[in-house]
């Protein structure tokens, strides 16, 4: 609720996760942006425009262009107090810094015995649908999911993007924040700039249904909600879930719709083998099978790396997709 104190703003995912870190900058003087071009032009996609000017040099600094360097600077700077927010220009180019990430960021906690943690949160902006070049549209949140002592979250939405950044600064272990780019500006939402984060580690159903669960997060969240609207047209009533952090996953949640519903269609765009869907559908087969009615559907991109532009969006899921995977599944059974 927006009040004298908190102003509330129809505002683009994006600008909610500047008005994020404006508030954290200015609430806590641990927290420190870096980043190529963050500083002056406000990073490629402008998430940070503007908060040098505000808060300055020293908050909020140019580095050079060195993604290794960047992420070892951010795990020293947090072991000895700080919670820097290190940014990548695209996902695409975070494989020089994987080293440091997983074998550093990842294991302080462990290695130190909890003598100390890494407070950091790494910003990336991922996913296709911008006619971007290539490697400027990964999706392989999946790689990161996988490396113990890293917590993935994706938004979905502009009040997903503030309360989700806001609890990734809090958190007191590394966070990689994914940003799905194509929806930086697809819709507005009133976001109250009350600096309220919003739990972790926990799915948001987004659409109640009992024929079937949809399980998908960051940009997929608008085609599947869309395929939701034509099924409910046609009768079939879809639960969609938004799993938000990607890793650790909210079991509870997924397994309690799947027992309502006896059905599950997982949508990603990351390529299928061994992406975070396989994961949720092992989760479901070891935990949830008695409640299955229909084998687990997944609709993914494909096994191979983002076509240009012309054929993107073949690559990734479409309402038309989802829809038949769902009508298969309400026409199979086990």
């Amino acid at each position: 609720m927006s009040t004298p104190e908190h102003k509330s703003h129809k505002i683009t995912l994006i600008e909610a996760v500047t008005m994020a870190l404006a508030y954290e900058i200015e609430h806590d003087d641990r927290v420190v942006l870096l980043g190529e071009d963050i500083g002056v032009n406000g990073g490629v996609f402008r998430a940070t425009a503007g908060l040098q000017q505000r808060f300055g040099k020293e908050r909020v600094i140019d580095t050079p262009l060195a993604e290794g360097m960047i992420a070892g600077l951010s795990i020293g700077m947090a072991t000895q107090g700080l919670i820097p927010v290190p940014e990548f220009q695209f996902m695409g180019f975070i494989y020089p810094a994987f080293d440091q990430i997983l074998n550093h960021a990842g294991r302080m906690r462990h290695r130190t015995r909890g003598r100390l943690s890494c407070p950091m949160t790494i910003r990336a902006p991922y996913g296709g649908g911008i006619h971007a070049p290539e490697c400027h549209s990964e999706s392989t949140e999946a790689l990161f999911a996988h490396i113990p002592g890293i917590r993935v979250v994706i938004p979905s939405s502009p009040q997903r993007a503030y309360g989700l950044m806001l609890a990734s600064l809090r958190d007191p272990d590394p966070v990689l924040f994914l940003e799905p780019k194509r929806i930086y500006r697809m819709q507005k939402q009133t976001v109250v700039d009350n600096g309220e984060a919003l739990p972790l580690d926990l799915c948001y159903t987004l659409r109640e249904g009992d024929d079937v669960t949809l399980v998908t997060w960051g940009a997929m969240t608008h085609e599947t909600l869309q395929a939701a609207d034509q099924l409910a047209a046609e009768g079939i009533h879809a639960e969609v879930i938004d799993l938000a952090t990607i890793s650790p996953i909210d079991e509870d949640t997924i397994l309690e719709s799947i027992e309502k519903t006896g059905r599950l269609v997982i949508v990603h765009e990351a390529a299928k083998t061994c992406g975070v869907g396989a994961e949720i559908a092992a989760i479901v087969a070891e935990k949830g099978i008695f409640d299955l009615r229909a084998p687990i559907q997944r609709v993914t991109g494909y096994d191979t790396v983002m076509p240009l532009f012309k054929q993107e969006m073949d690559y990734m899921p479409s309402v038309w997709r989802i829809t038949n995977a769902v009508k298969e599944t309400l026409e199979s059974s086990v």
